[in-house]
């Protein structure tokens, strides 16, 4: 059955039953992992339906590229666990509002692509300390609380929860051998679910948690003073919670562009995720971002349209206002089963395979990412340290590239060709390449293997002239490139340069009188 479904910019034929049937393949498999990421983060279980969603209504409609689902993923949930535990959930939804406002900014200066400006070593130490929280969290559902003390399961009820754990395990891994039609994860929960059920099995089930039961989602201001002392508590959860965000989300369309052999719009969905998110901020909702697994798993079921993800969002709506009674009879253990195999899915084991190939220091901000992330649980912190030890360690290996070749021409004039980038990181050692006693009374620098980059490298430029001036000497800058010439005549004030046409060379030669 195929139809021409036009949805604002985008025109494709569509199939409608292929589209339906998707998306409630989605929201079968985005209702789990939401309502496992939110009892993870300390949320109720109905702050993750809502995020679900409001991110997949919301997203699918004004998207960067159909196809993409989006919902409550567990990448941006772990950023505001920490948040969540100090200082409640209205500080989290605040922190979800400022994350979107980011990533409108982002998209509206079309700054998409700075996203992927985060190191790998940075981005493989968050994945596989978000990968071992996970799992760790999982433990907390072999615990029981007894007489107000939270004790570890033991005799029968351990061996249940065990063995059904077990079981979704099994199937997860199993099932795709038999079909890939359907989702593992959805078949292990029904499973599951029916072998309770028939056997009347007592185990700890969703609604032990806290109830889904709900309306539509409410319009809710976040009840936060709005001071300077609260924004900077919620900015930095919300800055790497749109920077993760904007990273997963991006590195998600791409895999969608190569799939369908299509291309979307980076931008567009920068927007899209910060519109989201303000209405998650403002409706209940606990945020997110594009979800890997989801999106996966709508375009193996045939999916090319935005339409299953409206779809999938609405079924997860209309699950919330009239099947929560269901969905409340889910055992925990089935959803601890998949969130298990979701951490083993999530870690990024290809990492181990480049340790032998990956520099010490890379090493070095995988590993303080990870242990950041996981003992800490401030994916804040751990993202900015490694961001900063990362940067650092580019500078230095950059400062140690600054060479300089030195030859006397038939003239007598001394030449300097200076190899390697010129920035605050390297001005020290290319002021030591200099012999400014003992040089001619006429020197040329040579800058046609460098570059000068920065106000620091303005300024070193200027000591040194200013060095030669002052013993009656000459310098030419050689080989300037037009961006240095630009950062000099911008330094007027700080640098006295004449740029000149070099009639040999053909070269922009800057004299210092």
């Amino acid at each position: 059955m195929q139809k021409v479904f036009n949805l604002f910019d985008f025109k494709q034929k569509v199939d409608y039953r292929t589209e339906i049937l998707a998306g409630l393949t989605v929201a079968m498999t985005m209702i789990p992992e939401s309502l496992s990421f939110a009892i993870l983060a300390g949320f109720p279980p109905l702050v993750g339906l809502y995020g679900a969603f409001i991110m997949g209504l919301i997203t699918a409609i004004l998207g960067g590229r159909p196809g993409l689902i989006s919902g409550g993923a567990g990448a941006t949930v772990i950023v505001l666990i920490a948040l969540m535990k100090s200082h409640g959930l209205e500080y989290v939804f605040g922190a979800i509002i400022i994350a979107g406002l980011l990533q409108i900014l982002v998209g509206v200066f079309k700054l998409g692509k700075f996203i992927r400006l985060v190191p790998q070593p940075v981005m493989y130490g968050f994945v596989n300390g978000l990968a071992v929280v996970i799992f760790m969290s999982q433990l907390e559902q072999f615990k029981t609380i007894i007489n107000g003390e939270t004790s570890w399961l033991s005799g029968s009820p351990l061996l249940i929860m065990t063995g059904l754990v077990a079981l979704t395990i099994a199937i997860v891994i199993g099932f795709p051998k038999i079909t890939k039609k359907i989702p593992s994860s959805l078949v292990a929960i029904l499973v599951v679910f029916g072998i309770v059920l028939l056997f009347g099995i007592e185990t700890k089930q969703v609604k032990d948690i806290a109830s889904i039961s709900g309306s539509l989602p409410p319009f809710h201001i976040p009840e936060i003073p709005l001071t300077w002392e609260t924004l900077k508590i919620i900015f930095p959860y919300g800055l790497v919670m749109a920077a993760v965000g904007l990273t997963e989300g991006l590195l998600t369309l791409n895999l969608v562009d190569e799939i369908t052999a299509t291309k979307g719009s980076s931008n567009r969905e920068c927007l899209a995720q910060g519109t989201a998110n303000i209405a998650n901020g403002f409706f209940f909702g606990m945020g997110g971002c594009p979800m890997i697994a989801q999106t996966l798993v709508n375009l193996s079921a045939g999916s090319r349209a935005r339409l299953s993800g409206i779809i999938g969002a609405l079924t997860i709506l209309i699950i919330i206002l009239v099947g929560a009674p269901i969905i409340e009879l889910l055992p925990m253990a089935a959803l601890t089963g998949v969130m298990i195999m979701v951490a083993i899915g999530t870690f990024e084991w290809a990492s181990f395979k480049t340790l032998k190939r990956m520099p010490k220091s890379d090493i070095f901000v995988m590993l303080i990412v990870t242990l950041i992330t996981i003992f800490m649980h401030n994916l804040a912190l751990a993202v900015l340290i490694g961001v900063i030890i990362s940067a650092l360690v580019f500078a230095w290996e950059n400062a140690k590239r600054i060479r300089a070749r030195k030859f006397v021409d038939e003239d007598g004039i001394k030449h300097y060709e200076i190899y390697g980038p010129l920035f605050f990181g390297s001005t020290t050692a290319f002021a030591e390449k200099f012999d400014i006693t003992n040089d001619p009374n006429e020197v040329i620098i040579d800058f046609a293997e460098s570059r000068i980059a920065d106000m620091s490298a303005i300024e070193a430029v200027n000591s040194l002239t200013n060095r030669y001036a002052k013993v009656g000497k000459k310098v030419h800058l050689r080989h300037l490139s037009k961006d240095c010439i630009k950062l000099l005549n911008n330094a007027e004030a700080i640098i006295d340069v004449n740029i000149l046409e070099d009639p040999t060379y053909k070269v922009a030669v800057d004299e210092i009188k």
